[in-house]
Protein backbone atom coordinates (compact mmCIF):
# COMPACT_ATOMS: atom_id res chain seq x y z
CA UNK A 1 0.00 0.00 0.00
CA UNK A 2 1.22 3.41 -0.39
CA UNK A 3 -0.10 6.80 -0.11
CA UNK A 4 -3.58 7.24 2.31
CA UNK A 5 -6.25 4.81 2.28
CA UNK A 6 -9.21 5.75 4.04
CA UNK A 7 -11.54 2.89 4.21
CA UNK A 8 -15.19 2.42 5.97
CA UNK A 9 -15.29 -0.79 7.94
CA UNK A 10 -18.74 -1.67 8.05
CA UNK A 11 -19.65 -4.25 11.32
CA UNK A 12 -23.11 -5.70 12.85
CA UNK A 13 -22.79 -5.48 16.73
CA UNK A 14 -19.72 -5.53 18.99
CA UNK A 15 -18.73 -9.32 18.17
CA UNK A 16 -18.29 -8.86 14.37
CA UNK A 17 -16.15 -5.47 15.23
CA UNK A 18 -14.09 -7.37 17.45
CA UNK A 19 -13.52 -10.20 14.83
CA UNK A 20 -13.17 -7.54 11.85
CA UNK A 21 -10.59 -5.52 13.95
CA UNK A 22 -8.72 -7.96 15.94
CA UNK A 23 -7.67 -9.40 12.17
CA UNK A 24 -6.58 -5.88 10.68
CA UNK A 25 -4.59 -5.42 13.80
CA UNK A 26 -2.85 -8.52 13.83
CA UNK A 27 -1.88 -8.57 10.36
CA UNK A 28 -0.26 -5.06 11.20
CA UNK A 29 1.55 -6.63 14.22
CA UNK A 30 2.98 -9.53 11.89
CA UNK A 31 4.20 -6.73 9.46
CA UNK A 32 5.79 -4.55 12.17
CA UNK A 33 3.33 -1.58 11.24
CA UNK A 34 2.92 0.73 14.11
CA UNK A 35 -1.08 0.98 15.09
CA UNK A 36 -3.51 3.28 16.66
CA UNK A 37 -7.15 2.16 17.36
CA UNK A 38 -9.11 5.16 18.91
CA UNK A 39 -13.11 3.69 19.29
CA UNK A 40 -15.47 3.94 22.51
CA UNK A 41 -14.32 2.20 25.63
CA UNK A 42 -16.85 -0.68 25.27
CA UNK A 43 -15.15 -1.70 21.85
CA UNK A 44 -11.79 -0.76 22.71
CA UNK A 45 -12.24 -3.17 25.91
CA UNK A 46 -13.25 -6.26 24.17
CA UNK A 47 -10.91 -5.71 21.31
CA UNK A 48 -7.86 -5.71 23.76
CA UNK A 49 -9.46 -8.65 25.35
CA UNK A 50 -9.41 -10.55 22.20
CA UNK A 51 -6.16 -9.69 21.11
CA UNK A 52 -4.75 -10.52 24.39
CA UNK A 53 -0.38 -10.41 23.96
CA UNK A 54 -0.86 -9.47 20.18
CA UNK A 55 -0.64 -6.14 20.75
CA UNK A 56 3.26 -5.44 20.53
CA UNK A 57 3.36 -1.88 18.65
CA UNK A 58 -0.32 -1.22 19.16
CA UNK A 59 -1.46 2.19 21.17
CA UNK A 60 -5.20 2.47 22.39
CA UNK A 61 -7.52 5.38 23.22
CA UNK A 62 -10.98 6.09 23.95
CA UNK A 63 -12.45 8.02 21.25
CA UNK A 64 -14.75 9.69 24.01
CA UNK A 65 -11.82 11.53 25.36
CA UNK A 66 -10.19 12.19 22.05
CA UNK A 67 -13.04 13.05 19.79
CA UNK A 68 -15.20 15.25 22.32
CA UNK A 69 -14.83 17.49 20.29
CA UNK A 70 -14.19 16.11 16.75
CA UNK A 71 -12.21 18.36 15.26
CA UNK A 72 -9.79 17.64 17.91
CA UNK A 73 -9.29 14.20 16.11
CA UNK A 74 -7.15 14.85 12.94
CA UNK A 75 -4.86 16.40 15.07
CA UNK A 76 -4.25 13.03 17.43
CA UNK A 77 -4.07 11.42 13.77
CA UNK A 78 -1.37 13.67 12.46
CA UNK A 79 0.82 13.49 15.77
CA UNK A 80 0.43 9.83 15.37
CA UNK A 81 1.66 10.09 11.43
CA UNK A 82 3.97 12.89 13.07
CA UNK A 83 5.69 10.69 15.23
CA UNK A 84 6.93 7.46 13.51
CA UNK A 85 7.63 9.64 10.00
CA UNK A 86 11.41 9.33 10.23
CA UNK A 87 10.54 5.78 10.47
CA UNK A 88 8.52 5.14 6.42
CA UNK A 89 7.44 2.79 8.15
CA UNK A 90 3.55 1.76 7.02
CA UNK A 91 1.14 2.79 9.60
CA UNK A 92 -2.14 1.57 10.20
CA UNK A 93 -5.10 3.31 12.60
CA UNK A 94 -8.59 1.94 13.73
CA UNK A 95 -11.22 5.54 14.33
CA UNK A 96 -14.42 5.75 15.05
CA UNK A 97 -15.88 9.13 15.38
CA UNK A 98 -19.44 8.49 14.43
CA UNK A 99 -21.59 6.50 16.56
CA UNK A 100 -25.00 6.26 18.47
CA UNK A 101 -24.52 8.29 21.61
CA UNK A 102 -23.50 11.64 19.08
CA UNK A 103 -26.13 13.97 18.97
CA UNK A 104 -27.01 15.61 16.10
CA UNK A 105 -24.67 18.70 15.86
CA UNK A 106 -21.93 16.12 16.86
CA UNK A 107 -22.83 14.17 13.80
CA UNK A 108 -22.77 16.66 11.33
CA UNK A 109 -19.14 17.78 12.61
CA UNK A 110 -18.10 14.02 12.67
CA UNK A 111 -19.12 13.51 9.11
CA UNK A 112 -17.53 16.62 8.35
CA UNK A 113 -14.45 15.29 10.05
CA UNK A 114 -14.42 12.22 7.46
CA UNK A 115 -14.72 14.57 4.58
CA UNK A 116 -11.75 16.47 5.84
CA UNK A 117 -9.34 13.06 6.37
CA UNK A 118 -8.90 13.02 2.80
CA UNK A 119 -7.91 16.64 2.72
CA UNK A 120 -5.73 16.76 5.70
CA UNK A 121 -3.83 13.42 4.51
CA UNK A 122 -3.70 13.73 1.04
CA UNK A 123 -0.18 12.59 -0.10
CA UNK A 124 0.46 10.58 3.09
CA UNK A 125 2.78 7.53 2.81
CA UNK A 126 1.87 4.50 3.40
CA UNK A 127 -1.31 5.49 6.17
CA UNK A 128 -4.25 3.18 6.51
CA UNK A 129 -7.25 4.15 8.40
CA UNK A 130 -10.11 2.01 8.78
CA UNK A 131 -13.05 3.85 9.59
CA UNK A 132 -15.97 1.08 11.75
CA UNK A 133 -19.45 1.84 11.03
CA UNK A 134 -22.25 -0.19 13.17
CA UNK A 135 -24.96 -0.80 10.92
CA UNK A 136 -27.28 -1.73 14.06
CA UNK A 137 -27.30 0.68 15.29
CA UNK A 138 -26.54 3.86 13.24
CA UNK A 139 -29.15 5.45 10.94
CA UNK A 140 -29.63 4.03 7.60
CA UNK A 141 -28.91 7.75 5.85
CA UNK A 142 -25.37 7.66 7.99
CA UNK A 143 -24.10 4.86 6.35
CA UNK A 144 -25.24 6.16 3.07
CA UNK A 145 -23.67 9.44 3.65
CA UNK A 146 -20.44 8.13 5.13
CA UNK A 147 -20.30 5.99 1.22
CA UNK A 148 -19.61 9.50 0.06
CA UNK A 149 -16.72 10.00 2.30
CA UNK A 150 -14.39 7.18 2.23
CA UNK A 151 -12.88 5.93 -1.08
CA UNK A 152 -12.53 2.42 0.19
CA UNK A 153 -15.34 0.45 1.77
CA UNK A 154 -14.36 -3.08 3.87
CA UNK A 155 -16.70 -5.75 5.59
CA UNK A 156 -17.76 -9.37 5.36
CA UNK A 157 -14.47 -10.45 4.05
CA UNK A 158 -14.48 -7.87 1.32
CA UNK A 159 -12.46 -4.70 0.52
CA UNK A 160 -12.82 -3.01 -2.88
CA UNK A 161 -13.30 0.82 -3.84
CA UNK A 162 -16.27 3.25 -2.68
CA UNK A 163 -19.27 3.29 -5.32
CA UNK A 164 -20.24 6.54 -4.25
CA UNK A 165 -17.43 8.45 -3.26
CA UNK A 166 -17.19 12.22 -4.16
CA UNK A 167 -13.73 12.95 -4.16
CA UNK A 168 -11.85 15.55 -2.21
CA UNK A 169 -12.41 18.24 -4.19
CA UNK A 170 -16.28 18.45 -3.30
CA UNK A 171 -15.47 17.38 0.26
CA UNK A 172 -13.46 20.31 0.93
CA UNK A 173 -15.43 22.83 -0.04
CA UNK A 174 -16.81 25.43 2.82
CA UNK A 175 -20.00 24.13 4.56
CA UNK A 176 -22.35 26.47 3.36
CA UNK A 177 -25.98 24.93 5.06
CA UNK A 178 -27.69 27.36 7.26
CA UNK A 179 -27.28 26.60 10.85
CA UNK A 180 -31.04 26.15 12.17
CA UNK A 181 -32.11 29.74 13.99
CA UNK A 182 -31.37 30.34 17.60
CA UNK A 183 -34.42 29.85 19.95
CA UNK A 184 -37.20 32.64 20.27
CA UNK A 185 -35.58 33.58 23.81
CA UNK A 186 -31.95 33.78 22.65
CA UNK A 187 -29.86 36.77 23.41
CA UNK A 188 -28.40 39.55 20.78
CA UNK A 189 -25.24 41.49 20.89
CA UNK A 190 -24.06 43.44 18.11
CA UNK A 191 -20.55 44.52 19.11
CA UNK A 192 -18.08 47.03 17.00
CA UNK A 193 -14.37 47.44 17.84
CA UNK A 194 -12.99 48.55 21.02
CA UNK A 195 -16.39 46.46 22.69
CA UNK A 196 -14.42 43.55 23.20
CA UNK A 197 -15.06 43.88 27.14
CA UNK A 198 -18.77 44.40 26.67
CA UNK A 199 -19.09 41.44 24.91
CA UNK A 200 -17.10 39.52 27.19
CA UNK A 201 -19.44 40.90 30.22
CA UNK A 202 -22.43 39.87 28.51
CA UNK A 203 -21.28 36.66 28.01
CA UNK A 204 -20.79 35.92 31.68
CA UNK A 205 -23.97 37.14 32.69
CA UNK A 206 -25.77 34.80 30.32
CA UNK A 207 -23.54 32.06 30.92
CA UNK A 208 -23.94 32.46 34.74
CA UNK A 209 -27.87 32.77 34.61
CA UNK A 210 -27.81 29.41 32.54
CA UNK A 211 -25.36 27.78 35.61
CA UNK A 212 -22.57 27.08 33.59
CA UNK A 213 -19.83 26.58 35.78
CA UNK A 214 -16.69 28.86 36.68
CA UNK A 215 -14.39 27.41 35.16
CA UNK A 216 -16.13 26.25 31.86
CA UNK A 217 -17.45 30.07 32.03
CA UNK A 218 -13.67 30.93 31.56
CA UNK A 219 -12.69 28.60 28.97
CA UNK A 220 -15.42 29.51 26.79
CA UNK A 221 -14.71 33.24 27.70
CA UNK A 222 -11.36 32.95 25.97
CA UNK A 223 -12.53 30.93 22.95
CA UNK A 224 -15.28 33.81 22.34
CA UNK A 225 -13.11 36.74 23.08
CA UNK A 226 -10.48 34.87 19.76
CA UNK A 227 -13.51 34.09 17.74
CA UNK A 228 -15.02 37.69 18.41
CA UNK A 229 -11.31 38.95 17.77
CA UNK A 230 -10.80 37.58 14.48
CA UNK A 231 -14.60 39.11 13.36
CA UNK A 232 -13.13 42.96 14.18
CA UNK A 233 -10.08 42.19 12.74
CA UNK A 234 -10.83 40.13 9.26
CA UNK A 235 -14.65 39.98 9.57
CA UNK A 236 -15.92 43.26 8.07
CA UNK A 237 -15.16 45.35 11.68
CA UNK A 238 -18.09 44.41 13.66
CA UNK A 239 -19.87 40.84 14.61
CA UNK A 240 -23.31 39.98 15.97
CA UNK A 241 -23.22 37.22 19.20
CA UNK A 242 -26.21 35.40 20.09
CA UNK A 243 -26.26 33.41 23.06
CA UNK A 244 -29.22 30.26 24.46
CA UNK A 245 -29.19 27.61 26.48
CA UNK A 246 -30.29 24.23 24.73
CA UNK A 247 -30.27 20.58 25.77
CA UNK A 248 -27.62 20.96 28.08
CA UNK A 249 -25.43 22.99 26.27
CA UNK A 250 -24.38 26.62 26.22
CA UNK A 251 -23.93 28.03 22.78
CA UNK A 252 -22.58 30.94 21.79
CA UNK A 253 -22.96 32.31 17.50
CA UNK A 254 -21.13 34.95 16.48
CA UNK A 255 -21.91 36.19 12.76
CA UNK A 256 -19.55 38.43 10.76
CA UNK A 257 -19.10 39.88 7.27
CA UNK A 258 -15.81 37.46 6.51
CA UNK A 259 -15.34 34.81 4.15
CA UNK A 260 -13.22 31.96 5.08
CA UNK A 261 -12.29 28.93 3.08
CA UNK A 262 -9.66 27.11 4.83
CA UNK A 263 -11.40 23.41 5.04
CA UNK A 264 -9.48 22.72 7.99
CA UNK A 265 -9.30 26.02 9.84
CA UNK A 266 -9.32 25.06 13.81
CA UNK A 267 -8.46 21.50 12.89
CA UNK A 268 -4.46 21.98 12.27
CA UNK A 269 -2.22 24.43 14.78
CA UNK A 270 -1.55 27.68 12.35
CA UNK A 271 1.47 28.64 11.03
CA UNK A 272 2.99 32.12 13.37
CA UNK A 273 2.33 34.09 10.44
CA UNK A 274 -1.24 32.89 10.05
CA UNK A 275 -2.46 34.24 12.98
CA UNK A 276 -6.23 34.54 11.95
CA UNK A 277 -6.96 30.88 12.12
CA UNK A 278 -5.29 30.37 15.65
CA UNK A 279 -8.67 31.83 17.31
CA UNK A 280 -10.63 29.04 16.13
CA UNK A 281 -7.62 26.48 17.40
CA UNK A 282 -7.84 28.08 20.96
CA UNK A 283 -11.79 27.41 20.74
CA UNK A 284 -11.37 23.65 19.53
CA UNK A 285 -9.43 23.19 22.43
CA UNK A 286 -12.00 24.55 25.29
CA UNK A 287 -15.50 24.09 23.83
CA UNK A 288 -17.23 21.01 23.38
CA UNK A 289 -18.02 20.87 19.81
CA UNK A 290 -17.23 24.32 17.58
CA UNK A 291 -19.59 24.60 14.27
CA UNK A 292 -18.49 26.51 11.35
CA UNK A 293 -20.35 27.83 7.98
CA UNK A 294 -19.43 30.20 5.17
CA UNK A 295 -22.66 31.48 4.19
CA UNK A 296 -22.82 34.10 1.28
CA UNK A 297 -23.28 36.77 4.06
CA UNK A 298 -20.52 35.74 5.61
CA UNK A 299 -19.47 33.56 8.37
CA UNK A 300 -21.21 31.71 11.31
CA UNK A 301 -19.58 29.90 14.02
CA UNK A 302 -20.61 28.34 16.39
CA UNK A 303 -18.95 27.38 20.33
CA UNK A 304 -20.96 24.50 22.59
CA UNK A 305 -20.03 23.96 26.04
CA UNK A 306 -22.55 21.31 27.90
CA UNK A 307 -23.54 23.02 31.37
CA UNK A 308 -23.36 20.03 33.64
Amino acid sequence: MTGFRHEMLLYAGQDEFVSQASSFVRDAVDAGEPTLVVVMRPRLDALREELGDDIDGVGFADMAEVGRNPARIIPAWRDFVLTHAATGTPLRGIGEPIFAERHAEELVECQRHEALLNVAFDGAEHFWLLCPYDTISLDESVIEDAYRRHPFVAGGGYRRDSPDYVGRDELSAPLREPFPPPPAEAAELHFLPGQLDRVRRFLGAAADGAGLPGERTRDLTVALNEIASNSLRYGGGEGVLTVWSEDGRFVCEIRDGGNLLDPLAGREFPPVDELGSRGLWIANQLCDLVQIRSLAGGNAIRLHVAVA
